[in-house]
């Protein structure tokens, strides 16, 4: 009967360590997805960030070809170019 007691014993015992180690993996689990997401949005400000500076180089760099460098003038006639594609488009578009 003693040998009964001890496996009932050794059992409680496992299953409380294996309770209690599911509870800090519990906690863990939650804390890294906490992480996860602040760094999803921080990714997305980034992101976003890079974005906008993308857009202001392009535009710097067509006013300054635009001004008389002769560095991205070619760039800058293509870019009129299509402009002026799409302007046609819409005005196409808006006559029919």
């Amino acid at each position: 009967m003693s040998e009964l007691v001890e496996i009932v014993d050794s059992l409680e015992n496992k299953v409380s360590r294996l309770l209690h180690k599911l509870e800090v993996l519990n906690k863990a689990n939650t804390k890294l997805k906490n992480q996860m997401a602040e760094l999803e949005q921080q990714h997305k400000v980034a992101t976003s960030t890079i974005t906008e500076w993308e857009e202001r180089y392009e535009s710097l760099k067509m006013a300054s070809s635009m001004l008389g460098g002769n560095t991205n003038k070619t760039e800058a006639k293509l870019k009129i170019n299509t402009l002026i594609r799409e302007l046609d488009q819409c005005i196409a578009h808006l006559a029919e």
